[in-house]
C-alpha cells in the first residue's frame, strides 16, 4: 500500500540522485537551488530528501482544533490516514512520535485558488505542480484546487495537458475548470468533467476581453448546465467591456506604468459584474462562488444577496486581506509592477473591511490567487502596464498571514480560523470529512502550528520559484512547524522533505451542501407564477382590409360576416393571389379562380390569417 509506493519513489529519487548530484535536505539557505527543482521533475541539483514517511505515526499532547471544536488529544495516524484521535494514546516502538504539547495540531489548509503552469498573457506562471505545492507544504497547506483552462476552448484537451502538468505533484490536488466558449461539446464535455473527471465547478470569466472573457449569455447558458449537473459556477467579476475602455483612457492620457492597472479596473466595475452575476445566477436559482473579492464594493453586492437568502459565496484573497495599492505608485517599476493583479489591490480601508466581513460570515473561506510571475515577466509590460503578466504570490504565506491579520488581532477565533483556512473549502468542494478536520477516517494532512513564535517573510527564503514577494519583509506570529501530508511528514525543522510524483488527484462529487433547498425553491417560484392563465378562446378580434371589415370568431364557421365600406371594384391583388392583412405581417392566400365578383368566398375567418378556411 502506502510502503511499496513510498519504496518506489525513493528507489526513483536516488537513481536520479546518482545521476545528476548527492541528495541532501532542502533549506532555506538552499532555496535557490530547490526553485530549479520544478522545472525538471524536482531532479536538478536541488537535492530533494524524501518525505519522513512511517506506516505508523502519533501527533501526542497538542490542542487538536476542528472548525467547531477544540480539545486536548493525541492523534495517531495509520497508512495515511486519522485512526484515533483522543487524549493519552498508548503506542508501540514502531510508531514514530512527534510532540505537540503547548502547539495546535490542525487540518492542513486547502487553498480553492491556484494557477500553477498556467499559460498566460504570453508566458506561464513561473511555479509548477511540483515547486508550487513545496512551497505550499512549507506553509502549511496541504491541497490546492487549481484552474484547468481549456485549449481553445476544449475542456478535454485542457483536462489532458493539466493531468500532464500534474504528474510532479508532491501534495494532493483536485481541479475547477474554466469555461471560454459554449457550444454543444462545451455543455457535453461539462457532463463529462463531472462525471469521469471528479470536477464539480466550472468558473466564467467576466474579464480578460479578447481571451477569456464570456458573454452573458454564455453565462446564462453556463449557469443552466451547471446547475444541472450540479456543479458550482464561479466568477471571475469584473466588467470586462469597460475595463478594456479604461485600460484606453490610461493610454490616452500617458499613464502607461502599473499605476494604469489599478486605476483602469475601479471597485465599481467589480461591483457591477458581482451584482450582475449574483442576479443571474439568482435568475437561474442555482448557487454562486465569487472569486477574489477585493473590493467593499463587490463585498457588498455579496452581503445583500447572501441577507435576502440566496447561496453565494465570497472568497477573499490574502493579498486583498493585507495589502493595499500604494506599491502600485512606486517609482521603482520592478517593485511596482509585482503587485499587479486582477482585481487590483486596493486602496486603503478596503483590506480592513474584507477582514470585517470574513470575521462575521459575509465572506466564508481564504484563498490566495497563487499566479505568480519573476521579475524578468512582469518587465515584459515595462512600456505598457496592459502587458504586464496579471499575478502575485501567496501559496505559502496564507496560512501565517490569515493567523496574524484575523487571530492575532481578536478578529477570528481559533476555530474559525481552521473553518476558513480548510474546512469551509472541504464542505463547499465535497471533499469533507475526508479533507479539511482532523476526525477518524480523515485523510491525515495535518500541520503542528505554533502560535507564539514568529515568521518572517522574504524573497530570500521562501520556496516559490519567483525572485519577488509581495509580502516581503512581513513579519507576525504563528509559525507552522510540522507539516503532514497524506501521513508523510513532509516540513519539519524549517526544512522540506518532498518527493515528485507523491501528491494524488482528488475527484470531488457534485451537489455540495449549497444545492440542499435547489429543487424545493424552483417548486416554490412555479407555485408563485399564478400561470398559465386558462382562457376561453371564444375571444373575439376586428380587422380591416382595404375596407372590408369582418368580425368573427376564433371557435368556429361564423355563418355570416358583416361587410362594410365595399371597394368599388375589385380590392384584390392579382400578382399570384397574395394579400396582406391589416392586422399582421403574415399573408393570406386564396385562389384568383375563386373570387366572386371581386371578393373571396370565405366561409370561416380566425385572428390568425394562416388558419383560413376556403372554399
Amino acid at each position: 500500500m502506502a510502503l511499496p509506493i513510498f519504496k518506489l519513489n525513493l528507489l526513483h529519487l536516488f537513481s536520479i540522485s546518482l545521476f545528476l548530484f548527492t541528495s541532501a535536505s532542502i533549506s532555506h539557505s538552499n532555496s535557490n537551488d530547490f526553485c530549479e527543482a520544478g522545472a525538471l521533475y524536482g531532479a536538478a541539483g536541488c537535492g530533494i530528501s524524501p518525505p519522513l514517511s512511517s506506516a505508523k505515526l502519533l501527533i501526542k499532547g497538542g490542542t487538536v482544533v476542528n472548525a467547531h471544536h477544540q480539545e486536548v488529544a493525541d492523534v495517531y495516524v495509520q497508512d495515511g490516514v486519522i485512526v484515533t484521535v483522543r487524549p493519552n494514546l498508548k503506542v508501540g516502538d514502531d510508531v514514530q512520535v512527534l510532540d505537540a504539547t503547548g502547539k495546535l495540531v490542525m487540518p492542513g489548509g486547502i487553498d480553492p485558488h491556484t494557477h500553477l503552469a498556467m499559460e498566460f498573457m504570453g508566458t506561464e506562471t513561473i511555479d509548477d505542480f511540483f515547486s508550487g505545492q513545496a512551497a505550499a507544504l512549507a506553509g502549511g497547506t496541504t491541497m490546492h484546487i487549481d484552474f484547468v483552462i481549456p485549449v481553445n476552448g476544449s475542456l478535454t484537451a485542457g483536462i489532458e495537458a493539466y493531468e500532464r502538468k500534474a504528474h510532479k505533484s508532491c501534495m494532493d490536488y483536485g481541479f475547477h475548470m474554466a469555461i471560454t466558449k459554449w457550444d454543444e461539446d462545451v455543455s457535453r464535455d461539462m457532463e463529462i468533467m463531472v462525471k469521469e473527471k471528479g470536477i464539480n465547478s466550472f468558473k466564467f470569466f467576466l474579464a480578460y476581453k479578447g481571451s477569456l472573457m464570456i458573454s452573458d449569455e454564455l453565462l446564462l447558458d453556463g449557469l443552466k448546465r451547471c446547475k444541472s449537473l450540479g456543479a458550482l459556477a464561479m466568477v471571475h467579476a469584473e466588467n470586462g467591456d469597460a475595463v478594456f475602455e479604461g485600460q484606453n483612457r490610461m493610454i490616452e492620457l500617458g499613464i502607461t506604468g502599473p499605476e494604469g492597472h489599478a486605476l483602469s479596473r475601479p471597485p465599481v466595475l467589480e461591483a457591477e459584474a458581482t451584482a450582475r452575476a449574483i442576479r443571474l445566477a439568482s435568475f437561474v436559482n442555482t448557487p454562486l462562488y465569487v472569486v477574489h473579492v477585493m473590493s467593499i464594493d463587490a463585498m457588498e453586492e455579496i452581503a445583500k444577496a447572501r441577507k435576502s437568502g440566496q447561496k453565494v459565496v465570497g472568497e477573499p484573497v490574502v493579498s486583498g486581506l493585507v495589502l493595499d495599492d500604494s506599491k502600485l505608485w512606486d517609482p521603482d517599476f520592478s517593485i511596482a509592477s509585482k503587485y499587479v493583479m486582477s482585481p487590483p489591490i486596493r486602496a486603503p480601508g478596503h483590506a480592513k473591511a474584507l477582514q470585517a466581513a470574513l470575521s462575521t460570515g459575509i465572506l466564508q473561506l481564504v484563498g490566495t490567487d497563487h499566479c505568480a510571475f519573476n521579475s524578468t515577466q512582469k518587465a515584459f509590460g515595462i512600456d505598457d502596464f496592459r502587458k504586464i503578466p496579471n499575478g502575485v504570490n501567496g501559496i505559502e504565506e496564507r496560512m501565517h498571514l490569515v493567523w496574524d491579520t484575523m487571530v492575532e488581532t481578536g478578529q477570528m477565533s481559533v476555530t474559525d480560523y481552521v473553518r476558513i483556512t480548510s474546512t469551509e473549502c472541504a464542505r463547499i468542494f465535497n471533499i469533507y470529512p475526508r479533507k479539511g478536520a482532523i476526525l477518524a477516517g480523515s485523510d491525515a494532512d495535518i500541520i503542528i502550528f505554533n502560535p507564539n513564535s514568529s515568521v518572517g517573510i522574504s524573497a530570500r527564503s521562501h520556496h516559490s520559484r519567483t525572485d519577488t514577494n509581495v509580502y516581503e519583509g512581513r513579519r507576525g506570529k504563528g509559525k507552522v512547524e510540522v507539516t503532514i501530508a497524506g501521513g508523510r511528514v513532509v516540513w519539519i525543522n524549517d526544512e522540506l522533505k518532498v518527493s515528485p510524483g507523491s501528491g494524488k488527484y482528488v475527484e470531488m462529487p457534485p451537489f455540495n451542501y449549497l444545492f440542499s433547498g435547489v429543487d424545493k425553491a424552483d417548486d416554490s417560484y412555479l407555485a408563485s407564477l399564478n400561470a398559465p392563465v386558462k382562457r376561453s378562446k371564444s375571444t373575439r378580434c376586428r380587422g380591416e382590409v382595404d375596407g372590408l371589415v369582418s368580425q368573427v370568431s376564433q371557435a368556429g364557421i361564423v355563418p355570416e360576416i358583416t361587410l362594410h365600406h365595399l371597394p368599388l371594384g375589385p380590392s384584390f391583388r392579382e400578382d399570384g393571389g397574395v394579400r396582406r392583412t391589416a392586422w399582421t405581417s403574415t399573408p393570406f392566400r386564396f385562389p384568383l379562380s375563386e373570387l366572386r365578383n371581386g371578393l373571396p368566398p370565405i366561409i370561416a375567418l380566425s385572428c390568425h390569417p394562416e388558419m383560413v378556411l376556403w372554399t
